[in-house]
């Protein structure tokens, strides 16, 4: 299992700020199309991704136990 933490408009379509999931031996982008599907959640494809607090990139694997954050970009004005 791994634990995956939400930020900003995903934690808020998924109504909570982080899920654990079976994903131990996949990609970045696997997990990303995982949660999409398990979860419904859109915009994964534009997120930055954080494999134990260090940034990822769409083929890095994953192991069991990791935290897995996904970062939607930031914008202001």
């Amino acid at each position: 299992m791994i634990k995956v933490l939400l930020f900003a408009h995903l934690k808020d379509a998924l109504g909570k700020e982080e899920v654990s999931i079976d994903a131990a031996g996949l990609t970045i982008a696997a997990v990303k199309e995982k949660l999409a599907a398990d979860f419904k959640l859109e915009g994964l494809d534009a997120v930055m991704a954080a494999v134990n607090e260090e940034f990822a990139d769409e083929d890095t694997v994953v192991t069991d136990g990791d935290i897995v954050a996904f970062i939607p970009p930031v914008s202001g004005g």
